[in-house]
């Protein structure tokens, strides 16, 4: 036993001749048509959708499906929240069964083509026919079914992928199980792993009593998945992995600090060699001002007529004046490290000054509170829409000016690019994909910016922005900058082809 844990530290955590080798005789791309890729992901669009997460996992593989020396696959749970005309897309193709730790558990498999990509579904009601995605007391088990059943699936499915692409801690344990439990097994030691972290915040903690109980995992591989006192799945998914990465450069840096990495900085360090940041895209035939049929007009760089009678229809929907006076928006979830707290610390100046401030989003009580009187107190320029509301956000990115994002963290952040697809000019802090997307406008650049979590830094910004609006020449440069930035997922999926190389090289 003791000269089989040597062994599996050596091939988690270091080169291994022997895959290198089953790689060459088996899995290489160089001997096969195509280069397999299988995502292991617990939502993607347009199927599940609570986030990021989402949107990266459906457009990502679509990106990189386009080239013809990938065969990219997706994997979700078959929630039951996924609505029916999607499930009328899928086909059965059987059951196995999964074997975690004692509990010899029923997966069906489901598949269907979405975008020129492959999908499979695992099938489980006791896990997965329930209301939402996460949140529920036995996630651990859940998600620790998901991902032993991926690994179950491949022979079932015939798809021996060259890189297991995990995301988050929901996927982490598709990783461990890959390098522990399943690296004894011939056909799937060629397998590389990589695993991307888009909110290092949620890491998939548990208690270590439950390690072989729930897990399957026994003592010989504590080590791997044991931090600070708990089973940390994030933590196993990055010593076993042979690559992990994450949503944007400038956050891949603030990940090796106490800072930002909610604990696991000495773990980012010790594997840094490892870690690469790629910033995400966006769909950018989704969100595009010149076919969205959300908007109440249509526009593009050339003419931006379209607009300002989006501007006017957002106003009268919203009850404020129509005038011409520079909206300020912030569709954001209300939670701390959105950075709300230094907006309300200013929004009374902010609201003294000649504009309209609009609010879309949902998240702690006392923010969704303060907002709402805000709105009650300044009606007429202050429009606070607690909801949760895809039309009206897109109606909200097309009819403003300025687009303020003021995170304390964002990994990378979505909606400064959307807004600037409808030349909605973002106003950020200068935080990981923020920083990395947006540049100010005084450099050249497609927006403003600031860097200290200083309100007053913050409001000096917006007092720029707004001057800059006066002069219309100037105002309608920086919207064509902003409308005109490349967002699309081109340049991501380039950079995570040459990741892929690099894992699998490894």
């Amino acid at each position: 036993m003791a000269e089989r844990k040597t062994s599996t530290k050596v091939k988690v955590l270091q080169t291994n001749t022997k895959r290198t080798c089953a790689k060459k005789e088996t899995n290489d791309p160089v001997l096969t048509e195509k280069q397999k890729i299988l995502f292991v992901a617990s939502e993607a669009r347009p199927f599940i959708a609570t986030g990021g997460l989402a949107d990266v996992v459906g457009s990502l593989p679509q990106a990189l499906a386009a080239d013809p020396k990938y065969d990219i696959r997706v994997v979700l749970p078959l929630y039951s929240d996924i609505k029916p005309e999607m499930r009328r897309k899928m086909s059965f193709l059987g059951n196995i069964y999964v074997q975690l730790a004692w509990r010899n558990q029923y997966c069906g498999v489901f598949t269907c083509e979405q975008d020129g990509v492959t999908f499979y579904f695992i099938d489980n009601e006791q896990y997965f026919k329930r209301k939402g995605c996460y949140g529920h007391y036995d996630d651990g088990e859940r998600f620790a079914f998901f991902s032993l059943a991926v690994l179950e699936m491949l022979p079932f499915v015939n798809f021996w992928p060259h890189i297991l692409h995990c995301h988050d801690w929901q996927a982490a344990a598709s990783a461990i199980y890959l390098k522990t439990i399943y690296d004894n097994r011939p056909e799937y030691q060629a397998i590389r792993a990589l695993f991307t972290i888009h909110n290092i915040e949620y890491q998939g903690k548990y208690s270590l009593d439950i390690l072989g109980d729930l897990f399957g995992l026994s003592d010989e591989y504590r080590s791997l998945v044991e931090y600070d006192g708990c089973i940390n799945l994030m933590k196993g998914a990055i010593e076993c992995c042979e690559r992990f990465s994450t949503v944007s450069p400038t956050y891949a840096q603030e990940i090796k600090t106490a800072q930002y990495a909610h604990g696991l900085q000495d773990i980012i360090c010790r594997n840094e060699q490892k870690l690469t940041g790629i910033l995400n895209g966006i769909d950018v035939l989704s969100y595009n001002s010149k076919t969205d049929k959300a908007l109440f007009a249509n526009y593009d760089e050339n003419d931006f007529s379209g607009k300002k009678v989006c501007k006017a229809e957002l106003q009268k929907m919203l009850g404020l004046p129509v005038k011409d006076v520079p909206i300020i928006a912030m569709i954001t979830r209300l939670v701390s490290h959105k950075g709300v707290d230094l907006v309300k610390a200013v929004a009374e100046d902010i609201l003294h000054e000649d504009l309209q401030f609009v609010l879309l989003g949902t998240g702690d009580t006392k923010y969704e509170d303060y907002f709402r009187n805000l709105g009650e107190r300044y009606e007429g320029k202050c429009s606070a829409n607690i909801a949760f509301n895809g039309d009206l956000s897109r109606k909200i990115y097309s009819g403003a000016d300025i687009f303020l994002m003021p995170s304390i963290s964002e990994p990378c952040g979505l909606s400064q690019m959307i807004a600037s697809r409808y030349a909605t000019v973002p106003l950020v802090r200068e935080t990981g994909g923020l920083y990395d997307s947006i540049k100010p406008f005084g450099a050249g650049g497609n927006g403003f910016t600031f860097a200290s979590c200083n309100p007053y830094d913050m409001l000096y910004v917006i007092h720029e922005a707004l001057d800059a609006y006066k002069n219309t020449a100037v105002w309608e440069e920086l919207m064509k900058k902003a409308i005109m930035t490349d967002f699309s997922w081109l340049k991501s999926a380039d950079e995570y082809k040459k990741l892929y190389d690099l894992t699998f090289a490894r």
